[in-house]
């Protein structure tokens, strides 16, 4: 068997575009995700009931569906009520529900984690609810499960081939396009598959990197 990576590599700026449109639509459900997810998170931990069981039921409905499911319901689906998306908005906000389900747990289990007496300290010091949540409660616990917030936007970003299966462009589209127009499946997808790892380690430094500069401190 003879490789030819170069016919693969001959098509290199429908990689990149498949490569922007991963990095893009990573970007974009992780501030969004997390945003939820901490949102969500205090709802759980400290919300009224019913908030509680709201909360609870998106968690437990996106944790126990598979992603592709999720996404084509979305795509396929929502159009059946009038709601037609395009395929990035699709991928966008599938991405987003997904991340921001897990997140909450993640999150919550980090809030759960916070000492009782530390809460009650900056509440002597007369500060709102707000102001205990934002600065005395969410640093901490941001710091308790930073590894596995991380991990979880990887498993995302990844998770985002799927999303080719509605025609975004991102990175596994561009290689499964390349091999139909040249049939070198393998040598296209151990392309991709090299990028995707990458991406991937490039994506956990940055998290790392990023975390204790602008989420939680040192």
């Amino acid at each position: 068997m003879e490789f030819d990576f170069g016919a693969v590599l001959v098509d290199w700026r429908l990689l990149a575009k498949g490569i922007a449109w991963t990095v893009g639509l990573t970007a974009i459900a992780t501030v969004i995700g997390m945003a939820v997810g901490v949102a969500c998170a205090w709802a759980r931990a400290n919300g009224p009931v019913w908030l509680r069981w709201v909360v609870g039921s998106y968690v437990e409905l996106i944790r126990n569906t598979p992603f592709i499911v999720q996404l084509f319901f979305i795509f396929f689906g929502l159009p059946a009520a009038g709601v037609k998306l395009t395929p990035e908005t699709a991928s966008i906000i599938a991405m987003v529900m997904n991340l921001g389900a897990y997140s909450t747990e993640i999150i919550r289990a980090g809030i759960e984690a916070t000492p009782k007496g530390q809460i009650e300290a900056a509440v002597s010091l007369a500060l709102d609810k707000v102001q205990v949540f934002t600065r005395v409660v969410l640093p901490p616990a941001l710091k308790k499960v930073w590894p596995a917030m991380v991990s979880q936007i990887i498993i995302v970003m990844l998770g985002s081939a799927v999303c080719g299966q509605i025609s975004t462009e991102e990175l596994s589209y561009a290689a499964n396009l390349i091999q139909s127009r040249n049939f070198r499946a393998f040598e296209a997808f151990i392309i991709a598959t090299l990028l995707y790892l990458a991406l991937a380690v490039a994506l956990r430094r940055l998290l790392n990197w990023a975390g204790p500069r602008f989420f939680f401190g040192r």
